[in-house]
């Protein structure tokens, strides 16, 4: 049986792990919202309800880290969730609308990198709001 030995861990493996996290939430509720598709089927299945709760844990990871996390952390965090924020409620609206679901771009990039269509607004825009509910 493999034992887990407690060894003093290093701040930059430390920041390195909890982006792993944030990525690693942020592609399960791209997998819901039919970003990815399904491994065995190669279909885009989408549970908003699933969604929705990684999306509010990753919320909840941003309010209990506020002022701990480093700036590169932040940012990816934050970068993650509005990404995921447009994309459930894009998603959701193609559901209510009777659409098919088809993402225009995947809703997770690798840190440091914005998502495809994801970069500086165009001019006239300023940043956009989010609000908690998501459109549902």
């Amino acid at each position: 049986m493999a034992e887990y030995q407690n060894t003093p861990v290093s701040a930059g493996e430390m920041a390195q792990r909890f982006i792993e996290f944030v990525m690693m939430q942020a592609q399960n509720a791209a997998f819901m919202l039919g970003q990815i598709p399904h491994p065995q089927t190669g279909k885009a299945e989408v549970n908003l309800d699933m969604a929705k709760l990684l999306i509010d844990q990753l919320v909840m990871v941003q309010e209990k880290t506020k002022g701990n996390l480093t700036t590169d952390e932040s940012r990816i965090l934050a970068n993650a969730l509005a990404n995921l924020q447009i994309a459930f409620v894009e998603t959701s609206q193609k559901q209510r609308s009777g659409g098919q679901v088809t993402p225009e771009r995947p809703a997770v990039s690798e840190p440091g990198i914005p998502a495809a269509g994801t970069g500086a607004p165009p001019e006239g825009e300023g940043k956009r709001k989010f609000v908690k509910s998501y459109g549902s």
